[in-house]
């Protein structure tokens, strides 16, 4: 059987380790490269054959293709034949779903790396759907009402979340999605109202207290 070949991208080079010593214990696969930022992951997507995409959804910021819906979106429209296994810490329903949505095979929460990436192979190599586990309860906000002030973020919103607490200003950020500054001032201004916090400094600590980016 022809071995299917395999790119993994992660900007934490402990993380490639793990992932390459999980994936090279299933034979019918083979690791063909490894990137650090997108910027590489598309160079090794448009120099060889690649049959699986394994990605973190948070890459680092200063590549064109960027990173989490972005990246994922430009992924699923250039390289279609491509099977996208994507691993994350967000566990925000809408991002999921908007995941789904775009076509990847599955999301993987990284404290669940173990258990579900030989799962989704297997799945991928019998052609059969991946069904993953979902993030665990340990994984989103605690307090219900955190919560659900959490879920009311439209995916727009909780990107540029992401982004700003990332370190990004609202001009990168509005540079990196191809958008006005205002656009995405309004957004933001717009997620804090519904996180009810008044300042960059509380939206700061509100995220990073309860480690929604992580």
């Amino acid at each position: 059987m022809e071995k299917l070949n395999v790119v993994i991208a992660d900007d934490h080079p402990i993380v490639l380790v793990g992932v390459r010593e999980l994936v090279e214990r299933d034979k019918r696969f083979n690791v063909v490269g490894e990137a650090l930022d997108s910027t590489e992951l598309v160079n090794l997507l448009e120099q060889q054959s690649v049959d699986v995409v394994i990605t973190d959804f948070n890459m680092p910021a200063d590549s064109p293709y960027g990173d989490g819906l972005k990246l994922v979106e430009y992924l699923t429209r250039h390289f279609p034949a491509v099977h996208i296994l994507v691993l994350t810490m967000i566990s925000n329903p809408l991002i999921l779903t908007r995941l789904q949505e775009l076509g990847v095979v599955g999301v993987i929460q990284k404290n669940q790396l173990h258990d579900e990436i030989q799962v989704a192979l297997k799945s991928i190599a019998n052609g059969t759907p991946f069904h993953s586990a979902g993030p665990q309860s340990t994984s989103v906000i605690e307090s219900v009402d955190l919560d659900e002030r959490f879920t009311l973020l439209s995916p727009k919103e909780h990107e540029i979340l992401r982004l700003f607490i990332s370190g990004q200003s609202v001009n990168e950020i509005a540079r990196g999605l191809n958008r006005s500054a205002k656009t995405i001032s309004t957004q933001k201004v717009s997620a804090m109202r519904k996180l009810e916090v008044t300042s960059d400094q509380a939206l700061l600590a509100y995220c990073i207290e309860r480690k929604l980016f992580n």
